[in-house]
């Protein structure tokens, strides 16, 4: 399976070099130690990191306090809400179906859901799994109660919500990361199985994987261990507002642990839930239409991380977040949970946060990066100028410093080039490439900024 995955994601992404020797476990823990008691105070929500190479767990800590009114300390098995993350084990009871043969990936939307609309097209299942459905993120969409996600929703009431939004792309086309499609997918575990999508999650997915202390539950539910969330804003911490669970049924609504993460990654690779065949299929990136390939396979990001081949995925709900990266090369796993989530998510705090968890598999792995690229500055100077998203109004500028060139966005990212084309993005808070296209004459046109998705953007200065 490693090597299968690790062959695949060279092939359509881009020739790993040569390797860095890795670090040792001792190397590991006084790093990771250093880098996290800078960020996490005992007295201020914390952090939990697990982080296992080679079938071993090298380092299982906790950091900061689980309750700041009662004064707990966070403890490596204590509960958080893990958000989108839910959306790789609704994957998994999807392809458990398919297996069965009770559904097909190719089979339409309507086929399980018989009111929802077409909108003219063919909506598949896989569409849905692999977010290039065109159907906009409920999230997104404007209610005029302000306080609706307060409130306890049926799987109904969700799908009706967005159900007669217009589509904003032909299926198939282009990717868009919306959670409207794995509701839809819960939905249609519901329908083929004739059990509610909890119930069978649990039988067929949760129990299977050997999972512990993986849940979903309510916020009336008592949970040993749960751990209190919150948001930062202007400097302050305060508790999270609340947001009901049930606002992500069968996108965002599990509960979980960096214990229980671990042992569903291994259940995965070891062919518990689905044969290794299929979830090499769910950890292959997703092919558009004109044969653009897209950064997420079934319910995983597929792409290159610090170097290495790595399969992953990012949760965010109201006053926590999750992060989860395999590295199948080098047999790398690394989960990181936080109890507190930015109110504004744009702030110095959060992308300070971002670039911390980006640096944990950093650690773990050592230095992978391969050895920088020569570009010319008269190419560079080529690269320079302003840019403009394609899907609205939003624009960027790239500048030359020296020898190198800058993506300034709000804040300046150094572009390290792994190419003439192709560079990598220094210390932005999510992993992010950017490619730049050119015309038939050899004319910058645009950019394409790789990032949980392919983005682009039209040069117009």
């Amino acid at each position: 399976m490693k090597r299968s995955i690790a062959v695949l994601l060279l092939t359509v992404l881009y020739v790993l070099e040569n390797y860095a020797q890795a670090p040792t476990d001792r190397a590991v823990e006084k790093s990771l130690d250093s880098l996290i008691k800078s960020q996490f105070k005992a007295q201020e929500p914390g952090i939990v990191v697990l982080a296992a190479r080679k079938g071993k767990v090298i380092y299982r800590k906790a950091f900061g306090s689980a309750n700041l009114e009662l004064d707990v300390s966070l403890k490596p098995d204590m509960v958080f809400r893990i958000g989108s993350i839910t959306k790789q084990f609704t994957a998994i009871g999807i392809l458990q179906l398919a297996e069965q043969g009770k559904l097909q990936l190719s089979d339409s939307v309507q086929q399980y859901i018989k009111d929802f609309p077409s909108k003219g097209h063919t909506i598949t299942i896989e569409h849905l799994l692999t977010h290039t459905s065109g159907i906009p993120d409920y999230m997104t969409i404007d209610h005029p109660d302000p306080y609706i996600e307060r409130h306890d929703f049926t799987p109904a009431f969700i799908i009706n919500h967005f159900k007669n939004a217009p589509l904003q792309f032909v299926p198939g086309t282009k990717y868009a990361y919306t959670n409207s499609g794995y509701t839809l997918l819960a939905y249609i575990i519901e329908k083929v199985s004739g059990q509610k999508y909890h119930d069978y999650m649990r039988k067929q997915v949760l129990e299977k994987a050997g999972l512990q202390h993986t849940e979903y539950a309510n916020e009336l539910t008592i949970i040993p261990g749960r751990v209190n969330g919150y948001t930062r804003d202007k400097g302050f911490y305060q508790n999270t507002y609340y947001q009901t669970l049930s606002i992500g049924y069968g996108a965002g609504d599990l509960l979980g642990t960096v214990d229980d993460l671990y042992a569903w990654n291994n259940a995965l690779l070891a062919g518990k839930l689905v044969k290794k065949e299929t979830l090499e299929k769910a950890f292959t990136p997703y092919r558009l239409q004109d044969g653009k390939i897209t950064n997420y396979g079934y319910g995983w990001n597929i792409g290159i991380m610090y170097g290495a081949p790595c399969i992953k995925h990012e949760g965010q709900v109201s006053g926590f977040i999750s992060m989860e990266s395999y590295f199948p090369v080098q047999d790398v796993f690394v989960a990181v949970l936080t109890n507190v989530k930015s109110g504004e998510d744009a702030t110095s705090f959060s992308d300070q946060r971002f670039r911390l968890f980006g640096q944990i598999p950093q650690i773990v792995l050592g230095n992978l990066m391969p050895k920088e690229a020569k570009v010319s500055d008269a190419v560079m100077d080529t690269y320079t100028g302003k840019y403009k998203t394609v899907l609205g109004q939003k624009t960027i500028m790239i500048k030359r410093n020296g020898h190198s060139l800058f993506l300034e966005d709000g804040m300046a990212f150094r572009m390290y080039a792994l190419t003439d084309r192709r560079f990598y993005l220094i210390d932005m808070p999510a992993e992010t490439f950017v490619v730049f296209s050119k015309d038939n004459e050899g004319k910058v046109t645009g950019l394409i900024v790789h990032r949980n998705g392919q983005y682009e953007w039209k040069k117009i200065e």
